[in-house]
């Protein structure tokens, strides 16, 4: 059965995006230096190989452990599931190709018909809960696993109802001193994990956890 996971970038003070990071400030990336910090956080997979390959940003990148490591979770991936506000800020960052490639299930009160982009992408908005999310992100997976993308509060209400298998985290040397937190509002429900995998480099530590 495809496993449930997370994989994201976290600073140090625990914040998945900073304060000000928002569409209203989209246009405005010296709002609260939110575009820097941004940047300084997820510095750790801009030069990879793996990313510019995803991103058909043109050859070279840099190759070994950590990029091997980003290669083996985007193979692993057979559906994504967000929220409304990822998806948002996404529709408006992401080039045309959206760097998916796999069905995107959205969380929102929004109707709206499913939405294919180049390159094997496609969107659907989902209005009926998380629940109902998962279970159409596991039909379209197959044997693949499927990943919880974001953003903070997303990835609260799944480990709330005890369904997340793995959780990756790449802790970036910045702190933000405020913004989008990760863990809160987690409930005493939430399965306890261990730690699997351990991988430093110089601007990221890379923490992989597995249900106990």
């Amino acid at each position: 059965m495809s496993k449930v996971f997370v994989n994201i970038s976290l600073s140090l003070d625990g914040y998945m995006a900073p304060e000000g990071m928002t569409l209203d400030n989209w246009d405005n990336p010296d709002y609260k230096n939110w575009a820097a910090k941004w940047g300084a956080l997820m510095g750790w997979v801009f030069n990879l190989q793996q990313f510019r390959d995803n991103l058909k940003l043109g050859p070279g990148g840099d190759t070994g452990p950590v990029n091997d490591m980003v290669k083996r979770t985007t193979e692993r991936i057979g559906a994504n599931i967000m929220g409304k506000r990822m998806f948002e800020g996404g529709e408006r960052g992401w080039p045309e190709e959206a760097p998916f490639h796999t069905a995107v299930y959205v969380l929102t009160h929004e109707k709206r018909e499913p939405w294919p982009r180049p390159g094997g992408t496609t969107f659907y908005f989902v209005n009926d809960g998380i629940e109902s999310a998962l279970e159409q992100a596991r039909a379209s997976a197959g044997e693949r696993d499927i990943r919880i993308a974001g953003g903070a509060n997303v990835i609260q209400q799944y480990l709330n109802i005890g369904v997340i298998d793995e959780i990756e985290i790449a802790l970036a040397p910045v702190f933000f001193g405020g913004g989008r937190r990760l863990f809160e509002n987690i409930g005493d429900s939430v399965p306890g994990y261990q730690i699997d995998n351990v991988l430093h480099s110089p601007l990221a530590t890379h923490l992989r956890y597995i249900r106990a």
